[in-house]
């Protein structure tokens, strides 16, 4: 039963991840990342990480989708419905994947083998060591992040204003 669940997950977050590339419409785009990260919750559910599928989808799916409709909501996407797509833009975008998909796998590998069993159990849903990972080894970095956001936003907002004067 575990196998289907898994099987059902991940075929529906990666037609869900095509859906969100293949979409012109911006809001059906976020909608199904909305689909994907439901999909990656149940991916942690399966392996236990139960407070990692809750994070999952307060934070991702809650609060930062609601973000990002706001900002599809207040720009102007009239110039964008008029672009077309280039082959040589599509070709480039495909090389692109398959060079992130293989740095990807070797940088798994790497640290799959770097890690010891105790390491590996703590990684998976221990909520004790993630939060004393975050906040005592990464704190500039979950900083840093929050003060991205925080400019992201004031810029969407600036930008979205059609008259400044």
């Amino acid at each position: 039963m575990e196998s289907f669940f898994f099987w059902t997950f991940v075929l529906t977050m990666v037609g869900s991840a095509v859906g969100v590339i293949a979409n012109k419409n911006p809001v059906a785009s976020a909608m199904n990342l909305v689909l994907m990260i439901i999909s990656i919750a149940g991916l942690f559910v399966l392996l236990g990480a139960y407070f990692l599928a809750a994070v999952q989808v307060l934070v991702y799916a809650g609060a930062v989708m609601v973000l990002f409709l706001f900002i599809i909501m207040l720009l102007d996407l009239k110039a964008e419905e008029q672009a077309t797509m280039r082959p040589l833009g599509i070709l480039g975008g495909f090389l692109l994947v398959l060079l992130f998909g293989v740095g990807f796998s070797l940088a798994v590998k790497a640290m799959d083998s770097a890690l010891s069993k105790e390491q590996k159990a703590l990684s998976v849903g221990g909520i004790k060591a993630l939060g004393e990972l975050l906040f005592a080894n990464y704190s500039l970095a979950f900083e840093v992040v929050g003060l991205l956001l925080l400019i992201s936003m004031v810029g969407v907002i600036i930008l979205s204003k059609k008259d400044l004067e």
